[in-house]
């Protein structure tokens, strides 16, 4: 099964705020992180850019203030879900409008949907009060549900799903807002998402990391501060146009997730695969761990069929350049 998207910062451009009409509605995009996942939880850089693939979230009057929608989640992902909802709504008076959100995103695949349905949501409860849903209010409303859903989130998802623009992101300290910088795209190419199966959630990975990076703290800080300059130089690649260069440095990085333990048997198959398809490189994306998505980068897209045979459902996402 494969599925197509189109420009990846297509997807939150302001149509991200409620529309007016009989149904006031947002969406909040999905992303991918191009490069310096995990070492973006300790201060370092990540690169990250919308998809056009998301969360859309419909207001309709109410006798009080709830949410629908998203059927497919299993009991403790809608028990999480309702969690974060009810955090949300308090925070802002709990309007009486129901919510009901539809995704085009899998779930627990790394590719931000906590983050979009957060985004998403947060944008119409704060629409729903009259406030004026500035992308500052949206990031501190949606970071309360991210942390209901991951503990101690990095910000870059949600960050990247409310500005829906490619980022590079930093986040200078736990609980303080994230530092951002709006990425131009310098050339067009195709995204590839190769989606391995459902993984273990963020919070587990990310703490398994964190007791290795405790135990050794020097070896795992040489590997965290290099993916951070991997990300600072795909971005200048990615500015540039310089294709082949962007793609090395995602090779480069999955190797030192890889080397951090966050990797897997299957993701690393299928970054081989798509590197023997023809990607400049290619990457597990996300937290990792025993599944999730590996992302490619493409000139062009692969002819059509050319990945139908392998173990995973294909995704694509277009980066087009900067106007």
């Amino acid at each position: 099964m494969s599925g197509r998207a189109s420009a990846a910062h297509r997807a939150a451009t302001p149509a991200g705020a409620p529309h007016r009409g009989s149904a006031p509605e947002a969406f909040g995009p999905g992303k991918v992180i191009l490069l310096g996942e995990h070492a973006v939880v300790y201060g370092h850089p990540a690169l990250a850019v919308p998809l056009s693939l998301g969360v859309t979230a419909r207001a309709t009057p109410s006798g009080r203030c709830e949410l629908s929608g998203l059927p497919e989640l299993t009991a403790a992902q809608r028990k999480m879900l309702d969690a974060a909802f009810d955090a949300v709504a308090s925070a802002t008076g709990r309007p009486p409008v129901r919510i009901a959100v539809s995704s085009t995103l899998p779930v627990s695949m790394g590719l931000g949907s906590s983050a979009a349905l957060a985004v998403a949501v947060s944008r119409l409860l704060l629409g729903a009060t009259g406030a004026r849903t500035s992308p500052a209010k949206v990031l501190a409303l949606a970071l309360r549900m991210e942390e209901a859903f991951h503990g101690t989130p990095s910000g870059v998802d949600h960050t990247v799903s409310a500005h829906g623009a490619p980022l590079l992101y930093r986040r200078p300290a736990p609980g303080r807002p994230g530092r951002v910088r709006q990425v131009r795209i310098g050339a067009r190419a195709t995204l590839v998402l190769a989606l391995v199966g459902p993984r273990r959630g963020t919070q587990e990975t990310v703490a398994a990391l964190r007791r290795r990076a405790a135990r050794w703290p020097a070896r795992y800080g040489r590997l965290f501060k290099e993916m951070g300059r991997l990300a600072v130089e795909g971005t200048a690649a990615l500015e540039a146009g310089d294709l082949e260069s962007l793609g090395d440095a995602m090779n480069v990085n999955h190797g030192l997730l890889a080397a951090a333990g966050v990797s897997s048997p299957a993701l690393d198959t299928a970054v081989d695969v798509l590197r023997r398809a023809g990607a400049l490189g290619a990457k597990l994306t996300g937290a990792g761990g025993d599944g999730g998505a590996v992302v490619a980068l493409f000139r062009k897209a692969p002819p059509a069929g050319a990945l139908e045979r392998e173990a995973f459902r294909v995704l694509t996402s277009g980066l087009e350049p900067t106007s």
